[in-house]
């Protein structure tokens, strides 16, 4: 498309995550690699995710070829899944964070468009080749119009969880993720550059920048893990009480940023506190453990918990900020050994018209 056509120019926004879904997509994890020892346990987890879904929203699953698809029909079969609300996909995958590698789904009024950023792994690992098919994969196979943003010749890169929006022109997103020089993105792009982008293709004009992310996070500063809207002006953040902890400091610093920041309306922000878990690890390594990885669907919001006694304070404490929807915990002690959890897994498309291309 022409460099002065983009969705600002056609009024198109980025939904907040709790506005209504058409659908919502997973991709089947079969790279044992990224859990090792525990790949089945993670299907597991996932025909839980898909278990409360479906009834409430299509699941659109991407698995490697039709072989893997005939194992996983009987693996939910036999789980009770009803497989008429799921459309599979057959495409080939390095891995399963699909809101990573998928497309940012955008709407004005009931036209849907995507925003195909491209992936490269975090720029960190090697086998993200066929994740970076996947933004085209999935936006033909909607059939709607597309955007692919560059900067300096190159496509630029961004992930899912390196944003959340409030729907309504507010984003949150973390320095440490995209002006940072370790895990460079987009060499050259700088602060005023990623938020001409947002405003151009995303539809936000108040980019709401935290610092750091949180210990343990392999793509280095991901928001998701950290600091979610809820509602127009609502937030929760993690806190960690403990003073000894490497997440305490940087935690607390966003805290206090948090507090001075306003919405896109110059109206402060309402904060809420979630907690943290207890650490983590696996060989040695921090893994990133964390109750802001949550996923809201329609009528339902998805927590990642991890058999410790906070989890009963996140679930509690995000009821109460979800009164109309259910709120369901989502055993991740073994998803989370791929260094992600359930908003890391699941990529929305919001509901809308979907409209055949010619």
């Amino acid at each position: 498309m022409a460099n002065d056509d983009t969705p600002r120019s056609r009024r198109f926004r980025m939904p907040a995550e709790w506005e209504p879904h058409k659908a919502t997509w997973l991709v089947w994890p079969q790279t044992p690699a990224d859990w090792p020892g525990k790949i089945a346990a993670v299907r597991w987890v996932y025909v839980d995710i898909i278990r409360h879904l479906h009834p409430r929203e299509r699941v659109h699953l991407i698995v490697n070829d039709h072989r893997a698809e005939a194992v996983v029909r009987r693996i939910l079969d036999d789980a009770g899944i009803d497989l008429a609300a799921l459309t599979f996909y057959r495409w080939p995958t390095d891995r399963s964070w699909v809101r990573d590698s998928g497309p940012l789904f955008i709407r004005h009024r009931k036209d849907v468009a995507a925003v195909c950023w491209r992936f490269n792994g975090w720029a960190r690992y090697r086998n993200w080749r066929k994740d970076a098919g996947l933004t085209g994969l999935i936006a033909r196979s909607q059939r709607v119009p597309t955007w692919a943003p560059r900067f300096g010749g190159q496509r630029v890169v961004l992930e899912g969880g390196a944003i959340d929006v409030n729907g309504r022109g507010s984003l949150l997103t973390t320095e440490e993720c995209l002006l940072s020089t370790t895990q460079q993105r987009n060499p050259g792009l700088d602060r005023d550059g990623y938020e001409t982008l947002f405003r151009d293709y995303l539809g936000v004009r108040n980019v709401l920048w935290l610092e750091k992310g949180i210990a343990g996070d392999d793509t280095h500063g991901h928001v998701d893990d950290l600091t979610r809207f809820v509602a127009r002006r609502t937030v929760v953040t993690v806190v960690e009480s403990d003073r000894r902890d490497p997440n305490h400091v940087p935690l607390r610093d966003n805290l206090r940023r948090l507090r001075s920041m306003r919405d896109e309306r110059d109206r402060p922000l309402e904060v809420v506190e979630l907690p943290m878990p207890q650490p983590l690890y696996f060989q040695g390594h921090r893994l990133p453990a964390s109750y802001a990885n949550f996923y809201i669907g329609n009528g339902v919001v998805l927590v990642p918990t991890f058999n410790d006694p906070a989890d009963r304070v996140a679930l509690a404490i995000l009821a109460e900020l979800f009164p109309k929807r259910e709120v369901v915990g989502i055993h991740s002690v073994d998803l989370v050994w791929g260094f992600g959890a359930v908003h890391c897994s699941t990529q929305q498309q919001p509901a809308g018209c979907i409209r055949p291309r010619g």
